[in-house]
C-alpha cells in the first residue's frame, strides 16, 4: 500500500502528533505499507518533520482554498502512484474534493478528531458525506456519535483512540520547570499542554488558579501551562496580571517535547469546554501523572469519575479548584488513580493499537469493504 497523509494545517498539536506516531507505528508493523506526508511549508508541522524519518513534502498555502495545494496533491499521487489518501483536518479534505474535481484521485479516509458537530448547511454536508470518503475514523465513541448525525452512511464511521507512544524516550535531559522559572522547590506544580485556542478554555485555567490561590489562601501552587501563543494570548495575559496572578502562573509558549516536562507536574489540568481526546491526557497517564478534567467529548471514556481521576462540567472552576486541593492532600489517592490509567494506557490506548486498527481500515478500504 502506498498511503499519502495529506493536512492542511500550520501549527502542531495532537492532530499532528498523531500522524507522526501513525506514520512511525505504520513503519514498525507493516515495513510494507509505504506512508508519505504532504503538509504545509514553513509550519510548525514541517519544522517538526525535518527531525523525523518521515518521507515528507511541502506546499505554500496563503488561504483555505489555494489551488497550488490541489496541484502538488495531484502531482503526487501521479508520481508516486498513491493507493489512498488519509486526510487529517477540515482544510485538507476541501483542498482534496477541490482536487478531485481536476484530477481523478485515489480513494479518501478521514479522521475527525474533534467533538465539533458537522453543520447542516449544504456545502459542510457535502464535504463530510463526499464520494470518495469510504470510511471516518473518530477519536472518540463521542466524536463518532456527534459525526453521525449528519452522515448519510454511518456505516463509515469507525472509533479509534490515538492513544500514546509507550515506549518512547528523550536522549537529551529535559529542562528543570521549577529551575527555568525560578519557582521554589515546595511548591505544587500544575501544568496544562495545549494550545492557546477557544476549545482550550484557558479563561477557566486561570480561574482555577485565582479560586486557589486568592480564595482558599494556597499560594505554595504554580500553574504551568505550555502551548503556542495565538491571538488569543494578549487577552490571557491581561487577565493574569489584572488578578495579580503574574507569581503563580506562567504560560510558556512552544517547548520541544512538551511532553518530556509532564513528570514534573504533581497534576494534570484539563479545562477544555471541547474536545475528542486531547493526546495530553494519555501522556500523563504514561507518566503517572494524576488528570483532573472537564467532562466533555470523549474525556470520559478513559477518565471514570473517581476512579482514575475527577472530572466535572466545563467552566466549574469553583469544583477543578476544590479536586486539586483534594487529591493534593490525598497521597493514596494520587497513586490510585495513576496505578489505574498507568494500566489502562497500555492495555487501551497506545499508538501501536492505533496503528494496527488503522492499517485493517486501509485494507479494507481498498479491498472495497
Amino acid at each position: 500500500m502506498n498511503i499519502l497523509h495529506v493536512s492542511a494545517v500550520k501549527s502542531w498539536g495532537g492532530g499532528e502528533n498523531h500522524i507522526e506516531n501513525l506514520c512511525n507505528e505504520l513503519q514498525q508493523i507493516s515495513p510494507s505499507t509505504q506512508n508519505s506526508v504532504l503538509c504545509v511549508k514553513n509550519g510548525l508541522f514541517h519544522k517538526k518533520l525535518q527531525n523525523s524519518s518521515i518521507t515528507y513534502e511541502t506546499v505554500t498555502i496563503n488561504f483555505k482554498m489555494d489551488l497550488r495545494f490541489c496541484f502538488k496533491l495531484i502531482e503526487i499521487c501521479k508520481r508516486q502512484q498513491i493507493d489512498l489518501l488519509h486526510i487529517h483536518d477540515s482544510t485538507a479534505l476541501t483542498l482534496c474534493i477541490m482536487a478531485d474535481h481536476l484530477y481523478n484521485l485515489p480513494s479518501f479516509i478521514f479522521s475527525k478528531k474533534t467533538t465539533f458537530p458537522i453543520r447542516s448547511r449544504k456545502q459542510t454536508l457535502y464535504k463530510y458525506n463526499y464520494k470518495k470518503i469510504k470510511k471516518i475514523l473518530c477519536v472518540s465513541e463521542a466524536t463518532k456519535a456527534i459525526t453521525e448525525t449528519n452522515i448519510t452512511d454511518p456505516k463509515r464511521l469507525v472509533s479509534i483512540y490515538h492513544g500514546t507512544k509507550v515506549n518512547s524516550h528523550n536522549a537529551d535531559k529535559p529542562m528543570c520547570i521549577k529551575d527555568q522559572f525560578n519557582i521554589a522547590a515546595s511548591t505544587k506544580i500544575i501544568g496544562n499542554i495545549a494550545n492557546h485556542n477557544w476549545p482550550k478554555d484557558l479563561d477557566t485555567f486561570i480561574k482555577v488558579a485565582y479560586n486557589i490561590v486568592y480564595k482558599r489562601g494556597i499560594t505554595n501552587i504554580h500553574f504551568i501551562q505550555i502551548g503556542k501563543f495565538t491571538t488569543e494570548t494578549p487577552e490571557l495575559i491581561d487577565k493574569i496580571e489584572k488578578l495579580k496572578l503574574s507569581k503563580y502562573i506562567t504560560l510558556t509558549n512552544v517547548i520541544p517535547n512538551a511532553s518530556f516536562l509532564i513528570p514534573q507536574f504533581d497534576i494534570s489540568l484539563v479545562t477544555s469546554k471541547s474536545e475528542g481526546i486531547p493526546q495530553f491526557i494519555y501522556e500523563s497517564f504514561l507518566n503517572k501523572v494524576p488528570v483532573i478534567s472537564t467532562n466533555v467529548g470523549g474525556i470520559s471514556e478513559v477518565i471514570a469519575h473517581g476512579a482514575n481521576g475527577y472530572l466535572t462540567d466545563s467552566g466549574n472552576h469553583e469544583v477543578l479548584a476544590d479536586q486539586i486541593i483534594e487529591l493534593l492532600t490525598n497521597p493514596e489517592l494520587m497513586k490510585r488513580f495513576t496505578a489505574i490509567s498507568f494500566k489502562n494506557v497500555h492495555e487501551k490506548y497506545t499508538t501501536e493499537m492505533m496503528a494496527l486498527k488503522t492499517l485493517q481500515e486501509y485494507k479494507l478500504v481498498l479491498n472495497g469493504k
